[in-house]
């Protein structure tokens, strides 16, 4: 069994729970997931079966968005209502919520929660927390395309963005640039790429058989491909000269996904991916 299968994570499941969860369902053990999804955060979680696992690199960078809920007044260690408190502060009203939120969208520099599992030094962010020791953490540039108030009254946004983004620490810097202290309520992640919420599956409809596994061809049809008659020296690893427009691009064969080649110099090309 070898694809994507989209699953709807639900609150207080590991994305690690997921995926041993399936590989006693599916009896197989070659299971991976692209974009980890927080315990008490639900939504997509796009799963990796079998030989799509060895496609990772290149399914992970890419844009996602989220329906997500504010909290103000108070200040935590992880950005979201679930991790230590830090501060408390009473409460401004927000003159005008919508205009907050829309000033969010472009590309800014942000700084990731300290629970998150960045490395400094070769040592996630949360390992320091935990050890109560102080770390500097070093802003990182994202992008947030798209921002729409959804209800004013439970300050509940959706939000389009790139990968690496941190919902958490949207809802900390709106609260911040409002006078106030906030972090996040709750997180429904319903996008990830062409991947949609909608299209995905409980883990109790895939013990049912109720689910598709979406070809691996289809998950990467955002790079260009080049279709192989002879695939011997593709399997062989050979850098290979051809005459093509691309950096990167899919190698397939009998329109399966075979290699992922990009551009080494001039115009030879090596494999950095292969698929099969």
């Amino acid at each position: 069994m070898n694809g994507i299968l989209l699953i709807n994570k639900e609150k207080g499941m590991t994305s690690h729970d997921v995926v041993n969860r399936l590989r006693k369902i599916l009896h197989m053990k070659k299971i991976g997931h692209t974009g980890t999804l927080d315990p008490q955060a639900s939504g997509l979680l796009v799963v990796l079966l079998g030989t799509a696992c060895k496609a990772l690199p290149y399914l992970e960078d890419v844009d996602k968005e989220y329906i997500a809920e504010m909290e103000l007044g108070r200040k935590t260690i992880s950005d979201d209502i679930w991790g230590e408190v830090q501060e408390v502060r009473e409460v401004t009203p927000i003159a005008d919520f919508p205009a907050l939120v829309r000033s969010m969208i472009g590309v800014q520099q942000q700084v990731p929660p300290l629970i998150s599992s960045i490395k400094v030094n070769g040592k996630k962010l949360y390992e320091y927390a935990r050890a109560k020791q102080s770390v500097t953490v070093k802003p990182r540039q994202v992008e947030i395309y798209e921002m729409e108030v959804l209800e004013e009254a439970s300050l509940r946004f959706r939000c389009r963005c790139s990968s690496g983004t941190y919902v958490r620490a949207i809802c900390r810097d709106m609260a911040l640039q409002s006078g106030n202290l906030g972090c996040m309520k709750s997180l429904v992640r319903t996008q990830v790429g062409r991947f949609k919420l909608s299209d995905a599956v409980t883990l109790e409809q895939v013990e049912k058989g109720m689910f598709q596994i979406i070809p691996l061809k289809e998950a990467l049809r955002h790079y260009p491909q080049v279709a192989l008659t002879d695939p011997s020296d593709v399997l062989n690893g050979k850098h290979l000269r051809l005459d093509v427009p691309y950096d990167q691009f899919l190698f397939t064969y009998q329109d399966e996904p075979l290699a992922i080649y990009r551009r080494h110099h001039d115009c030879v090309f090596a494999c950095v991916r292969g698929l099969w």
